[in-house]
């Protein structure tokens, strides 16, 4: 087996942003500091160094651009650089004027290992405010399956050139310049159509009150659309202030995300590092079918190089969340959460407008799930004027319900004014199992599956008939965890309802949204008070008794910790990764709990790490359960709203599979490639 920690091994480029106090119109200088970044980008084992506009030369040179002397000098340093990057690993992309067919080019030449591998001009020469490119430059918007004459070299030449690793096939490499950015159209967008996976912008760009952050929107617009990593170098320190200033602003970017960022304004060289994921991107461009339909590869040509990747370890330059479902920025977090319970209510009320329902139904068991329900349906039932009352809360003790969740199952519905009963199935259940003559009747300790779920499904049961008996509609309770897990009781069970407001949310989620409600003040101090308690009880399906000195019946013990679970299935949903992958990230993410950012408020006895056994054990389980055990439920599902652009578990929607496949691949894969220690 390759080594489980070398990035590349998971299909992840290494990539770099450089720029340095450029020396204008001293190609000479400027190659040296060139190549001590690109020497420690190799160490690095950084794939493509990207750095500005016209590197070699400086941008701020007006009419010295066209000084012969000059242009003579950008050949000899171009020698020495093709000459001194032999032994480098980084594809280099570097900016310079190049005569071609007796104009002048401003253009982006790749070089890997001494070769020039080939040369691309720039489109769209800015000529307004205080920038006149086309006095001195040529756009190259028609160069087409060209060539280039440089040091008797024939070199590819033109808008059509892609850079292509042969041995590392989903890193395709293309580039723009500066202003081609900065159009209705950029030449990158078609780029991308045609596979490009990287897009490199040699950028000049003068700074001025609020262009950086109009720039950076640029960036990450570019780079959602084309569904790629876009990589944007700005020229810093050396250039001319005669009339401008500049800020030398380094950011990689990846499907509309920032990866990393520099200060503006820096001192000296710098590198930026971030590690792209280029499976992300494929599964990206595989799902979303649309970006397709306009592609146009003939019009490119693949120019092909050897990356030759390093497998060793190398570390890994990615900030992995703990929790992909929930973000950790506090802004963002309460954003999510406002927009996720907002989503939840505006379906209820859609629901509940178009059936003419006058109740709503719910089981209230003091747990997270039916807990989340209620507080959606409390707040539909103000905005449609319905009142509280129109909400019927029931709990039902069974044989291992505890006392302290079934109190504050009682006190939130009180809190909250609804109106509230207590059905004890405990007589129904024990009828049941003596009517099967299940050992349990018989006085035996037996709590196997049929005495769980004789009373899940007597609740699901009495709701319905409820239902029926109120003119309303059962509230569904549970969540998108369980649902790919599969630990819910089908048919008449909680994974049937008549509107499932939780569908789309995993349990990850749920306990945050809690908390944002109590932040928020949403309702009552008194049950702010509540919903804390009931956030920090454990997780328990509560159908076994606890026995004397035990602790209550756990369902993290049973199916693993949320946390890795909806780790999992986010990154089994929304991008369909392997198992493999799915491990080095989980490890990344839970391997060390002093590193990172954990969520807001989240308890400091939960923040614990995870070893690769174990990330590796409650992976295997969860595709054991999601592939194999549980598609039969989902597909049987009842309506509920998509909420995460993580995905759902809809038949309708976002996943729809066979109720009898297999898991058998996805666990050879697994057993093939995570080591066991």
């Amino acid at each position: 087996m390759n080594n489980f920690n070398a990035i590349y091994r998971h299909n992840f480029a290494r990539v770099a942003v450089c720029n340095f106090p450029v020396h204008l119109a001293d190609p000479f200088a400027n190659v040296e500091q060139i190549i001590a970044l690109a020497q420690n980008c190799d160490q690095e084992h950084v794939a493509l160094c990207v750095f500005p506009e016209l590197s070699l030369s400086g941008y701020s040179l007006d009419d010295i651009r066209l000084q012969h002397v000059l242009l003579e000098s950008i050949d000899q340093a171009l020698a020495q650089l093709q000459k001194r990057s032999e032994n480098l690993f980084p594809v280099l992309l570097v900016g310079a004027p190049l005569i071609h067919k007796g104009a002048l080019y401003n253009c982006a030449i790749a070089i890997h290992r001494g070769k020039i591998l080939g040369v691309i001009p720039k489109i769209y020469l800015p000529n307004y405010r205080e920038f006149y490119e086309a006095r001195q430059f040529v756009s190259g918007q028609y160069i087409v399956d060209d060539f280039i004459e440089i040091n008797n070299q024939k070199i590819p030449f033109g808008i059509d050139l892609l850079f292509k690793a042969e041995d590392y096939p989903d890193l395709i490499i293309g580039a723009e310049i500066c202003e081609d950015m900065w159009v209705p159209v950029p030449p990158s967008s078609r780029a991308c159509m045609a596979g490009a996976t990287v897009i490199a912008n040699l950028s000049a760009s003068n700074i001025t009150i609020g262009k950086a952050e109009n720039r950076l929107l640029l960036c990450r617009s570019q780079s959602a659309r084309g569904l790629c990593a876009y990589l944007y170098a700005a020229a810093g320190e050396g250039e001319s202030s005669t009339d401008v200033a500049w800020d030398g602003q380094l950011s990689i970017l990846e499907n509309g995300k920032i990866l990393a960022q520099t200060d503006r304004f820096p001192r000296g060289s710098q590198h930026l590092i971030a590690d792209i994921d280029l499976d992300l991107l494929r599964q990206e461009r595989l799902q979303m079918t649309s970006f397709h339909q306009n592609a146009d590869h003939d019009f490119y040509r693949f120019i092909e190089f050897s990356l030759n990747p390093s497998m060793e370890s190398i570390g890994f330059y990615r900030k992995i969340e703990r929790f992909p479902f929930v973000p950790t920025d506090p802004v963002r977090l309460d954003q999510d959460c406002y927009e996720a319970y907002m989503i939840q209510v505006s379906a209820l009320k859609q629901r509940l407008r178009s059936v003419g329902a006058k109740k709503m139904i719910i089981g209230i068991s003091g747990g997270l799930d039916s807990t989340q329900a209620l507080l959606v349906a409390a707040k539909a039932a103000d905005d449609l004027q319905m009142g509280r009352d129109a909400i019927l809360g029931y709990t039902m003790p069974g044989f291992g319900t505890g006392e302290f969740t079934k109190n504050n199952a009682e006190a939130l519905m009180k809190a909250l004014g609804i109106k509230a009963d207590i059905l004890d199935i405990r007589p129904s259940a024990e009828l049941m199992l003596k009517e099967m003559k299940h050992p349990f009747s018989e006085g035996k300790p037996v709590y196997d599956v049929t005495f769980e779920n004789v009373q899940a499904g007597l609740r699901t049961d009495y709701l319905f008939r409820l239902a029926n008996q109120h003119h309303g509609i059962v509230v569904g309770t549970g969540d998108l965890s369980e649902l790919a897990l599969g630990w819910c009781t089908y048919g008449v069970g909680d994974q049937m309802s008549h509107y499932h407001v939780n569908a789309g949310l995993p349990k990850t989620l749920i306990q945050h949204l809690i908390r944002w409600v109590i932040r928020s003040n949403v309702f009552s101090n008194q049950a702010g008070e509540i919903l804390q308690r009931i956030v920090d009880t454990e997780i328990s399906p509560e159908l076994i008794p606890a026995q004397e000195g035990q602790s209550i019946q756990s369902t993290e013990s049973s199916i693993g910790p949320y946390a890795l679970q909806d780790f999992n299935l986010y990154y089994t949903l929304r991008y369909g990764f392997k198992p493999s992958k799915i491990a080095f990230l989980a490890q990344a993410a839970w391997s060390d709990n002093q590193k990172g950012d954990w969520l807001p408020d989240y308890p400091d006895d939960k923040r614990v790490a995870y070893d690769l056994k174990t990330i590796r054990h409650w992976l295997q389980v969860f595709v054991k359960r999601f592939f194999a055990f549980s598609q039969f439920k989902r597909s049987a599902m009842p309506n509920g709203p998509k909420i995460s652009n993580g995905g759902g578990l809809s038949p309708r929607g976002d996943w729809r599979a066979p109720s009898d496949g297999n898991a058998n691949i996805w666990l050879k894969e697994l057993e093939d490639n995570i080591p066991l220690h």
